[in-house]
């Protein structure tokens, strides 16, 4: 295993982690899908139905390797999200912690905030994310998630959100466009001017992609001849982002069978 510590300059850090892999040699970002569990059953979702709900993350074991990979890449950012994160606070917690201590400038996390009804268990969980250094959070809010996610406790969590002093944005889904009439948009609209109350700033979104469920339930918004693709595919020859699975799956290998770096140092495109 190649250690970088003792002022290791960034220059340095670039040499060593383009020696270790070429393919990753600008390598900043982490992501864990935390579980494919969700509250949720959006018509949107790009995981579609995965069949594996059952599976969450090791924290302990992806902890180990964000520590390991910030040792041989500038890592910028940590994300966690799902399906539903917060169904497993404490291991989140436990990774933005981490990425704290490390000096991970962005902690970010993607939830629809309906994890529990009891407000004490919101408070709880919110407090958590606050001492964990979460300091980007994007709250799930439009049409989609509305049609099976109650919009109360969302509402209460965000309220905590915005008291506990977490920077945060909400995040909506759009079809076809932002600017378009359809019903889905009209309804996305109505849904998150209910949380101006709570100041909370409202970025672009996305556009829904044809991906996982949105091909399944959303094919007549796109066009006849469309083919799957995903918004967040990467060039498999210039990977930017580590992404974890529930089952420790990542690049090729499996980070709960295999020290990541050597993961990194067998991957090949």
């Amino acid at each position: 295993m190649i250690h970088c510590r003792g002022g290791v300059s960034p220059p340095e850090l670039r040499v060593m982690s383009l020696e270790l892999n070429k393919y990753l040699k600008n390598l900043d970002r982490i992501e864990v899908v935390m579980t494919f569990a969700c509250t949720g059953k959006c018509k949107h979702c790009q995981n579609g139905e995965p069949e594996n709900t059952k599976e969450h993350i090791n924290a302990q074991a992806v902890i180990k390797a964000i520590r390991q990979v910030n040792e041989l890449y500038k890592i910028k950012t940590v994300m966690t999200f799902g399906g539903e994160p917060l169904l497993y606070p404490g291991d989140v917690c436990a990774i933005h912690k981490a990425a704290t201590e490390l000096g991970v400038a962005k902690r970010q996390i993607i939830t629809n905030g309906y994890f529990s009804k009891d407000k004490n268990r919101i408070e709880e969980v919110v407090r958590g994310l606050a001492e964990s250094g979460v300091n980007d959070l994007l709250l799930s809010v439009d049409a989609f998630h509305q049609e099976t996610i109650p919009l109360g406790p969302v509402k209460y969590f965000a309220e905590c959100v915005v008291k506990a002093g977490i920077p945060s944005v909400i995040t909506p889904a759009w079809l076809k466009s932002e600017d378009d009439n359809n019903a889905y948009n009209v309804r996305t609209r109505q849904i998150i001017a209910g949380f101006e109350p709570y100041h909370i700033p409202i970025c672009e979104g996305n556009v829904i992609f044809p991906s996982g469920n949105a091909l399944k339930y959303l094919r007549e918004y796109f066009e006849d001849d469309v083919t799957e693709w995903s918004l967040y595919d990467e060039d498999p020859e210039d990977v930017r982002a580590l992404s974890f699975m529930p089952d420790g799956g990542v690049l090729d290998g499996n980070v709960y069978e295999t020290d990541i770096i050597e993961i990194i140092r067998a991957y090949k495109p």
